[in-house]
């Protein structure tokens, strides 16, 4: 279907969103076939080339010959893309293609890429771009040629966060180092806390959306999701995924002999499937395990694998539900997005196909839209449910608690309502309570005189026991 003249002046967009797994590839494939569109691809880790398996590229076969743009174009070897690049690389992409004549269709999971493309003077929480007007490359190299100490240890960069950032600094959780380092570049750049930025985006609430949009959201049920995700990571394995894991691992192990150190907490090495594998391949490199200890680690490591995706999946899942929502609540514009019911999918034509394409067309011909949660039972109870929370759940600032007794660190109050009230922490505490008692009694007995000691012994002791020593010592 070509797109209308007035297609040309409007230049829509759409946009196709979701947990992994769900079948986000091959609609976004359906409608840039009926649509003439391109597609171009919102997951950061697909950008990596050379790794089609654990990045979980859409086949070439499968893509029907529509260009992909954004896919398999960083090596290895290059610094990954901050939001601000991407965003501008993203927009430029977007205008050539309506030059073209031709529908964009933006598709991805990481979301925190996508939505500064959708919306207007967006700011995400989860990895800050520059401010509106400063979209340059974020350019790590630069960074810390101006400011060292970005380069520091992640405590030294947290600690100097929380002198210039407090809000921000609770913000992380130490494990979070590339987030760590984003608020304190921020700082450095604007002179301004990364934290009154943010407040001052809310405060505005600018989040208008930057084209006439329309946005997918590609939905499962729970139970069926992650079997599905199961499956998945068994047929990547058969596909090669141990493969490619092996060569990045080879790859690491070659720039360590080189002394050339590899920032395994940025970029595809954080991916999932080569960290989870990692253990695996180091114990294969040291030859400290036995074939049969070695295989058992394998089959370990792989259903870590598995049970990051899993997690990986409901945390997508909660960012549609709480930063894209709120940002279309925000922009007024909670009628542009629509969910599809994929959880069955040998009814793909009738749950993804034909609703899908109904509402692209009423976009395109300018015609009243459906009442998304009009679309299917899923949709109706998602989204109903979404409207009916309370917008304390959506609030953008969480905060990190850390519990000293059990040296861990929680995102948000809930998590650490959850903790502090579990069996573990109170276990925690009792051992804590024990061991204080003993060091305070051991230290009272290294304090206290010999002569008191024995009086203390004696005003302790059995009733005969005082009165035999008494009359032995008158």
């Amino acid at each position: 279907m070509q797109l209308s003249p007035r297609s040309f002046i409007m230049k829509p967009l759409i946009a196709v969103v979701g947990a992994t797994g769900t079948g986000k590839s091959k609609l976004a494939v359906d409608l840039a076939s009926r649509f003439n569109g391109e597609i171009i691809n919102g997951d950061a880790m697909q950008m990596y080339c050379g790794l089609p398996i654990i990045t979980n590229q859409i086949p070439v076969e499968e893509r029907n010959g529509i260009p992909h743009h954004l896919i398999s174009c960083v090596k290895l070897e290059e610094q990954p893309w901050w939001v601000g690049r991407f965003k501008t690389e993203c927009l430029r992409l977007i205008e050539e293609i309506h030059g073209r004549g031709k529908l964009p269709i933006l598709v991805g999971g990481t979301h925190y890429y996508t939505q500064p493309v959708l919306f207007k003077h967006q700011l995400v929480g989860e990895d800050p771009s520059a401010a509106e007007g400063e979209e340059g490359d974020n350019d790590d190299s630069a960074s810390s040629a101006k400011w060292p100490i970005l380069d520091s240890p992640t405590d030294v960069v947290l600690q100097k966060l929380r002198e210039v950032d407090p809000v921000m600094a609770d913000r992380w959780h130490p494990n979070e180092p590339r987030k760590i380092r984003r608020s304190l570049e921020i700082y450095f750049q604007t002179g301004r806390p990364a934290s009154e930025v943010y407040a001052e985006q809310q405060r505005l609430k600018q989040g208008q959306l930057r084209f006439p949009t329309l946005i997918f959201w590609v939905h499962s049920e729970k139970e069926t999701l992650h079997d599905r995700l199961e499956k998945r990571v068994d047929a990547m394995i058969e596909h090669g995924l141990m493969e490619e894991a092996r060569c990045m691992s080879d790859y690491v192990q070659e720039k360590k002999t080189q002394g050339v150190p590899v920032d395994l907490t940025r970029g595809v090495w954080v991916s999932i499937g080569y960290k989870e594998l990692a253990p695996y391949f180091e114990a294969l490199y040291s030859g400290s395990l036995n074939e049969p200890e070695l295989e058992s680690l394998k089959r370990s490591c792989v259903e870590s694998v598995k049970s990051a995706t899993r997690q990986y999946a409901q945390a997508q899942i909660k960012f549609i539900r709480t930063k894209l929502w709120k940002a279309l609540a925000d922009a007024g514009s909670t009628d542009r997005l629509y969910l599809l019911d994929s959880t069955d999918v040998e009814s793909w034509t009738q749950k993804i196909t034909d609703p899908s394409e109904l509402v692209v067309r009423t976009l395109l011909d300018d015609g009243p839209a459906p009442d998304p949660k009009s679309l299917s039972e899923l949709a109706r109870r998602i989204l109903g449910a979404i409207k009916t929370e309370p917008q304390s759940e959506l609030t953008f600032m969480t905060k990190c608690f850390t519990c000293d007794t059990c040296r861990k660190t929680m995102m948000g109050e809930e998590q650490w309502q959850i903790h502090i009230k579990g069996n573990v922490h109170k276990r925690a505490l009792r051992r804590a309570a024990k061991m204080a008692a003993r060091d305070d009694y051991l230290r009272r007995q290294q304090e206290t005189p010999k002569d008191i000691q024995e009086g203390d012994r004696l005003s302790t002791a059995e009733p005969d026991t005082q009165l035999s020593s008494s009359l032995q010592n008158p």
